[in-house]
């Protein structure tokens, strides 16, 4: 209980410092594809609930308005952020409270400034 009352704050400070983070992140609690889709690379590898492939950014925006569709969110939670050596890679992993169950949710993203740009998503049924 400790460690997560002392990550809560640690994920607030991250968010606050990239505002795109936030709002993916809003983005996934309120399950609004094309929200996300707006920082998604011209290619993406999905994995949805097993389904994994490579999608140009309007198939990834597609599948994952269909996995929302499907699988209604009711909240999301980023637990942990964490960056390559040259931190210019970084990942948020979290999780993702549904109607149809409970997800364990991986960005994989590069950042320019503060622009992100979602390479890798994958959602993964807990």
């Amino acid at each position: 209980m400790k460690t997560l009352l002392f990550l809560v704050p640690f994920w607030a400070m991250i968010v606050s410092d990239n505002p795109n983070l936030a709002s993916i992140t809003k983005a996934m609690s309120n399950g609004d594809a094309t929200a996300i889709g707006m920082y998604m690379d011209a290619n993406v590898e999905m994995n949805l609930a097993g389904k994994q492939d490579f999608y140009n950014k309007n198939q990834a925006v597609q599948a994952l308005n269909d996995f929302f569709t499907k699988n209604k969110p009711r909240n999301f939670n980023a637990g942990h952020v964490g960056s390559s050596k040259g931190n210019n890679s970084h990942y948020t992993t979290g999780d993702l409270a549904t109607a149809g169950g409970n997800f364990r949710v991986y960005l994989y993203y590069n950042t320019d400034g503060d622009k992100v740009i979602i390479k890798e998503i994958r959602i993964d049924k807990n």
